[in-house]
């Protein structure tokens, strides 16, 4: 577990096709203040719930994460933040903390997941920032990448 200090807030910026090694996969893509980006490679439902969210749409039936929110709401579950913390053999882990009546909890969970459900409730997106530096990258650098196929 990573020191408190050594975070930073992050929003979401979009979710992006990236293509790698000829494959096109979806990548969620993380905005710190300075502007500088950083992508976590997603699943496509993840893509979708994300996107669907920034994009204010609301699918036919609820998605898991649109359950989730509901089911926190009924109990009286809060969610306070998301905090990507590590990345350990390519692999991103996160943390979702929720508030009932005061008390604190925090459930291991993807990021993309955590995320999809911070979107929906507005709640802060933190990220370590060692691990944030080791993977981000320049919006110019991003934009001129022959990587990027389009936006999901």
């Amino acid at each position: 577990m990573n020191s408190e200090n050594n975070i930073k807030k992050v929003t979401v910026k979009g979710v992006f096709m990236i293509n790698i090694f000829g494959k096109a996969v979806p990548a969620l893509m993380l905005e710190d203040e300075d502007g500088l980006l950083m992508p976590i490679h997603i699943g496509q439902s993840e893509a979708l719930s994300i996107n669907s969210v920034m994009k204010n749409e609301t699918m036919p039936r609820p998605m898991t994460h649109d359950l989730i929110v509901s089911i926190l709401e009924r109990l009286g579950a809060k969610v306070d933040r998301v905090l990507i913390d590590e990345k350990v053999d390519n692999i991103y882990y996160a943390r979702i903390t929720l508030k009932v009546d005061g008390v604190s909890m925090e459930f291991d969970a993807r990021p993309s997941d955590c995320i999809a459900i911070a979107l929906r409730n507005d709640a802060v997106i933190m990220i370590n920032e060692d691990v944030f530096n080791d993977d981000s990258i320049s919006k110019e650098n991003f934009q001129g990448s022959k990587a990027i196929t389009g936006i999901v």
